[in-house]
C-alpha cells in the first residue's frame, strides 16, 4: 500500500527470497563466461554484467552469456556509454537461441547519467530515450533503463544525496522517455534503482525504505494510480566502504550490507566480493558473496518477515529524516535545471565533494573507525596490490570513485615501500613510566594508532621511572620517542623524561594525552590522544623518519 515504505508489493519479496544477483566485470570474455556458468551453479539467480572500456567488451557479452539458459537467470546491464553495442550484444543473445522478443527479460541498463556522472562529460538523454522507446513494444518484460544512485556514494556522498540524487535522475528519465514518445506509467515501469547498502545497517535499511516513499510522492505528482507508483530496487554493497587492508573483515561488512538491504525489501542484492578492492575477484571470494546471501534467505529465514524493522521507533525516525534530507537534495537539484545540468554545472559534486571533505575529517581523526584499517590493523600482513585503475584523476565535474580507507592505506603503502627498501620499518619507542595499570591503556592506544600508519610500535615494557625508560631507548634504534603513562605520573616526570630522552638522541618525544601548556613547556612535541588529527600526525611521523612518499 502506498506510500510502499514497507515493500512494493503487498506479499513482500518472492517466497524463495529476493534476487541474488552477481556481479561480473572481467575484460576476458572466457574467464568471464567460467565465473557466470559456476556463479548460476552455485546459488545466483541472476547476473549482473557491465560493459565497457576495461570490463567486459559489448561485443562479447554473446560469448559470456554461452553456457546461460537465458530464460531461467535475467541479465542486467551496464551498458555504459556505448549503450547501442551493449544492448544489441545482449538482445542478440537471446535472438540467436530463438527466443521470443516477448519472453525477454533482465534490463538493459541504459544510464547516460551515470555515465555522465563518472565521465564529467555532459549527459544526452535524447538518443538513449528514442532507443529504449524503440524497443518498448518488441520487449514487453524488459526493463530499459537503471537509476544508479552509487555514482554519488562512490564519491564520497551521504546517503540524502544520494536518494536526491536518484529522484532526480528518475524524473529525468521520465520526461525524456515520455518526449520520445512513451507512456507515463510504462516509462515509470521500465525503470530500476540501484542503491548502496552500508555496514551501517540501520542508515541502509531506513534508505531503501525512504526512497519507495519519495517515488511514490514523485510519480503521484505525475499522475499516476497507485499500481505504478511502485520501484524495484537493486541493491548493492557499498564499494567506497571495502578495504584493501585485512580484506577479510570486509565479509563482515557486506553481510551487514546485505542484511541491512534484505530487512528494507530489496527486490535484488549484488554482495561484492570481499576481495573486490584488490581488482578482480578470486573464485573463493565469489564463493563466498554467493553464499552469505544464501544463507541470509534459507537459513536465517530473513525474506519471511515483511518489514521487520517497520514500527520501530528509531528506524521510522531515521526514515523520516533521510527523506527529508533527501527531498530538499531533490528540489536543489530540480531548481538547477534538473540532474544532467546540475551534473554539468559542477553542482553535484560541489555538494558530495563537501560531504566527502566532512567524511575524510571523521575517517582522519578516527570518529568513523575502519576495523583493520584505522582500528586493529595487522602491521605485518602481506603489502595489498593496487588496482591499476585506482587513484586516477577525475575529469572536472566528474564523481571520482573514493574508497573510506584510501588515505590510510597510503601510509601503509608507504611503510611497505620503506621496508622493501631499508629491510625495517619505521617505529616510535614507546616510553612506558610507572607500573603497568598506569600505562598499559594509553601504550595500547599508541601502538594502535601507529600501527595504522605502519608504524612500528617499539618498546613499551618499562614499568619504572624515567631513568629506566630512557636507558631502553638508548639501547633501541628509535628516533623518536612517545611517553605512556597516566597524568598522575606525566605530572612528577614528564618533564624530566622529556628532557632525558632529547639528551639521550630522541629528534622528538612525543606524549600519549591530551595537550596542556605545562606539558608543551616542558618540550613535548606534539600529543596523541582520542579525537586527535591521526592521519595528519602519522603523516608528519613518517616525513620526519624519511619514509618516501
Amino acid at each position: 500500500m502506498e506510500p510502499f515504505t514497507r515493500g512494493g508489493r503487498a506479499e513482500g519479496v518472492l517466497s524463495a527470497g529476493w534476487d541474488i544477483r552477481q556481479l561480473h566485470t572481467d575484460p576476458d570474455p572466457a574467464q568471464a563466461r567460467r565465473a557466470v556458468l559456476a556463479d548460476l551453479e552455485n546459488g545466483a539467480s541472476s547476473l549482473w554484467l557491465v560493459a565497457g572500456a576495461e570490463r567486459i567488451p559489448a561485443k562479447g557479452i554473446g560469448e559470456v552469456l554461452a553456457d546461460v539458459h537465458l530464460q531461467m537467470a535475467p541479465v542486467m546491464l551496464e551498458s555504459g556509454a556505448d549503450y547501442e553495442t551493449a544492448c544489441a550484444s545482449l538482445l542478440s543473445a537471446w535472438a540467436e537461441r530463438g527466443y521470443a522478443p516477448e519472453t525477454v527479460r533482465g534490463n538493459l541498463g541504459i544510464d547516460p547519467i551515470s555515465v555522465a556522472a563518472r565521465s564529467g562529460e555532459p549527459a544526452d538523454l535524447a538518443p538513449a530515450a528514442r532507443l529504449a522507446a524503440e524497443y518498448t513494444s518488441r520487449y514487453p518484460l524488459l526493463g530499459l533503463v537503471t537509476v544508479d544512485g552509487a555514482p554519488v556514494h562512490d564519491a564520497g556522498g551521504s546517503h540524502a544525496q544520494e536518494l536526491g540524487a536518484s529522484m532526480a535522475a528518475g524524473v529525468a528519465y521520465l520526461r525524456a522517455l515520455t518526449e520520445a514518445g512513451m507512456g507515463l506509467a510504462e516509462a515509470a515501469e521500465r525503470l530500476e534503482f540501484r542503491y548502496t547498502a552500508t555496514a551501517d545497517q540501520f542508515l541502509s535499511i531506513a534508505k531503501l525504505r525512504a526512497a519507495r516513499a519519495m517515488w511514490d510522492r514523485v510519480t503521484e505528482a505525475c499522475g499516476l494510480a497507485a499500481e505504478h507508483r511502485t520501484m524495484r530496487q537493486h541493491a548493492v554493497t557499498s564499494a567506497a566502504m571495502m578495504t584493501r587492508r585485512d580484506p577479510h573483515v570486509n565479509i563482515v561488512r557486506t553481510t551487514l550490507a546485505c542484511f541491512g538491504a534484505g530487512v528494507a525489501g530489496a527486490d535484488a542484492i549484488t554482495v561484492r566480493p570481499f576481495d573486490s578492492a584488490l581488482g578482480l575477484p578470486g573464485d573463493f571470494a565469489r564463493r563466498i558473496a554467493r553464499n552469505t546471501q544464501s544463507l541470509l534467505v534459507e537459513e536465517s529465514h530473513l525474506a519471511r518477515v515483511i518489514d521487520p524493522a517497520g514500527g520501530s521507533f528509531y528506524v521510522e525516525r531515521l526514515t523520516a529524516d533521510l527523506y527529508a534530507q533527501g527531498w530538499a537534495f531533490f528540489q536543489e537539484l530540480e531548481a538547477a535545471g534538473g540532474m544532467a545540468a546540475a551534473l554539468s554545472s559542477g553542482l553535484v559534486t560541489e555538494r558530495v565533494n563537501e560531504v566527502w571533505e566532512q567524511r575524510r575529517s571523521n575517517i582522519a581523526h578516527r570518529r568513523d573507525p575502519l576495523t583493520g584499517v584505522s582500528e586493529f590493523p595487522e602491521l605485518d600482513e602481506r603489502p595489498a596490490p593496487t588496482p591499476d585503475d585506482e587513484g586516477r584523476p577525475a575529469a572536472a565535474n566528474a564523481l571520482p570513485r573514493r574508497r573510506y580507507a584510501e588515505d590510510f592505506e597510503a601510509l601503509r603503502d608507504r611503510s611497505d615501500a620503506h621496508l622493501a627498501a631499508t629491510g625495517a620499518r619505521p617505529a616510535v619507542f614507546l616510553a612506558t613510566l610507572g607500573p603497568a595499570s598506569a600505562h598499559t591503556a594509553r601504550a595500547t592506544f599508541v601502538g594502535n594508532l601507529l600501527r595504522s600508519g605502519g608504524i612500528a610500535p617499539a618498546g613499551g615494557r618499562t614499568c619504572g621511572d624515567a631513568d629506566e625508560a630512557v636507558a631502553a631507548f638508548r639501547e633501541s634504534d628509535a628516533r623518536l620517542a612517545c611517553l605512556c603513562s597516566s597524568d598522575a605520573v606525566y605530572a612528577e616526570q614528564a618533564a624530566a623524561a622529556v628532557r632525558a630522552l632529547k639528551e639521550a638522541g630522541a629528534e622528538r618525544v612525543l606524549l600519549a594525552g591530551k595537550p596542556s601548556d605545562d606539558l608543551a613547556a616542558a618540550g613535548v612535541d606534539g600529543f596523541l590522544f582520542a579525537d586527535c588529527d591521526a592521519l595528519g600526525l602519522l603523516d608528519e611521523l613518517l616525513d620526519t623518519l624519511g619514509v618516501a612518499e
